[in-house]
């Protein structure tokens, strides 16, 4: 049991409001996001600035998909006691630690990040100053908060690290003797890639996403299209689980048994292809059936309301963070 008089380590992360989520967010973020709020004092954020850096939403879209996600956050079994939920552009201390910060790191640090040059060059209309310095802001959100850890995807590991050098950066130039920051380290989740309906990775604007509160029927159509092995033509062509797109989500959904049985029967091919996604659908649409109903359960209101109490509670941290920086800096209070 945890004694109160102790506190819990820190985490924090954020997401990109994208409206309902997929089973891609969940087990790339979401489920290890509740995991630790058994031992951990969890802040997790609606990164909306983020959002503006590639999409230009329409106004109503993005308000939309703000409160959409935190849906899904409660429904997946964020518990608002025990962590705190905030939206990050109604945390202007996030911007303005973004600005000092900036003041003290070299732009070579952002135009050297793989995943700039990488879009940039898909999408020239991506070249701009916000697009640039997403790591930068990425890292304010996080140092505000002094965490120990960040629980991050694989792809987002290496902005977790530039915000370890900002850190430790800061801490060389204005507080030397008594560093003000905490480097945090990356918390991997478990499941780093989750396949999506064609094999890809699942991603809502690929359209290959299943998503969490879809419903059964749904969740079932999509699944029984899936393509699967292409050398498996007809029913009674032996197939191979590893080459099969499907394949993957049966590692993450269904028993050892089940799988051994699924794998023996599409080798023999004394099973088709719609015999091996069976248990795999009524495995996921069971892990789905709680988040509809929890998400059934809450009021918009309530929402709204758990993210203004989350937003202050956050905005408390931020302001003392802020406070001592600026004191570092020598600036006026």
């Amino acid at each position: 049991m945890h004694n109160p008089a102790t506190p819990l380590p820190r985490v924090l992360s954020g997401m990109r409001p994208t409206g309902a989520l997929h089973l891609g967010h969940y087990h790339g973020a979401i489920k290890n996001w509740v995991r630790l709020q058994a031992d951990h004092e969890g802040f997790y954020f609606v990164a909306d600035w983020h959002a503006l850096t590639t999409h230009r939403a329409e106004p109503g879209e993005l308000h939309r998909a703000v409160y959409d996600m935190v849906t899904d956050w409660l429904a997946a079994g964020l518990d608002p006691e025990r962590s705190t939920l905030f939206i990050q552009s109604r945390m202007p201390e996030h911007a303005e630690l973004f600005t000092l910060l900036a003041m003290c790191t070299p732009s070579s640090w952002l135009a050297r990040m793989p995943s700039y040059k990488d879009q940039v060059a898909a999408d020239p209309e991506l070249a701009t100053y916000g697009f640039l310095g997403y790591p930068l802001l990425q890292a304010a959100d996080i140092l505000l908060y002094k965490p120990a850890g960040v629980p991050v995807g694989e792809d987002q590991a290496a902005h977790v690290e530039v915000t370890r050098e900002v850190a430790r950066r800061f801490n060389r130039l204005y507080a030397a003797d008594a560093p003000v920051f905490v480097e945090p380290q990356a918390l991997l989740t478990e499941t780093a890639r989750v396949p999506g309906l064609d094999g890809q990775k699942m991603s809502k604007s690929a359209g290959n996403a299943i998503a969490m509160r879809d419903a059964p029927e749904v969740t079932a159509e999509k699944l029984r299209t899936m393509p699967t092995d292409p050398q498996r033509v007809r029913r009674n062509d032996a197939g191979e689980p590893a080459r099969c797109p499907v394949w993957p989500l049966h590692e993450i959904y269904t028993d050892a048994a089940t799988r051994a049985a699924c794998a023996e029967g599409c080798r023999s091919a004394s099973i088709g292809c719609l015999d091996c996604k069976q248990p795999l659908i009524e495995a996921i649409q069971k892990e789905q059936a709680p988040w509809r109903e929890r998400a059934a359960a809450l009021d918009p209101q309530q929402v709204r309301w758990i993210v203004e109490v989350g937003t202050e509670r956050a905005r408390a941290v931020a302001r003392k963070t802020l406070r001592e920086v600026r004191g570092l800096m020598g600036l006026v209070a």
